[in-house]
């Protein structure tokens, strides 16, 4: 059985309305660096939550470093409530969403690359890359980079729910390949 671990999540969600990042920057756990994209983001870190949010003066944010949906949720709402506490923006529901997730598989089992290259429709380039990059053909956006140790690093997961199924695929595809 393969062992899975989601390492990171990326949600987003709007405020709908504009942030002072000057001043943002001024409070603590945020940083805002003029030298930093033109001083156009905020960054905020918080004991709270694991990774760290990134606030636009649009009054968008991304969460980043997160190791589930539900956590990355968690993130926005409490830089959401940080913001009004602190006079930054009005209450506002934010609508989340994930935009990617990425997961870390161990097959338990090393994999013959050369073949699997030979059988699939994939790029293989060892002298430029150790691993094998595998769009996966049912999940539009997804892709897998499989490495000889039988480890894989899949990227473009749009929801938790699909991690079980899409791992699944990638083991069936290597599974004449170990």
């Amino acid at each position: 059985m393969a062992k899975v671990s989601i390492v990171n999540v990326v949600a987003t969600a709007a405020l709908g309305q504009r942030v002072d990042l000057e001043e943002l920057g001024k409070c603590p756990q945020i940083v805002h660096d003029p030298e930093i994209y033109g001083g156009r983001v905020a960054y905020f870190r918080s004991p709270k939550f694991t990774g760290e949010v990134t606030i636009f003066s649009s009054g968008k944010m991304i969460s980043v470093g997160s190791k589930s949906e539900a956590e990355a949720f968690r993130a926005l709402d409490f830089a959401k409530e940080y913001l009004i506490k602190r006079g930054f923006v009005k209450q506002v529901n934010l609508e989340k969403k994930t935009q990617n997730i990425v997961v870390v598989v161990d097959f338990g089992k090393a994999v013959d690359l050369e073949a699997l290259a030979k059988g699939h429709r994939m790029v293989y380039e060892p002298e430029q890359f150790p691993g094998a990059i595998l769009r996966m053909e049912k999940r539009s956006g997804v892709t897998a980079l499989v490495y000889s140790s039988g480890k894989a690093v899949i990227a473009g997961i749009k929801s938790s729910k699909d991690i079980e199924e899409i791992v699944g695929n990638l083991e069936a595809v290597l599974k004449s390949y170990v």
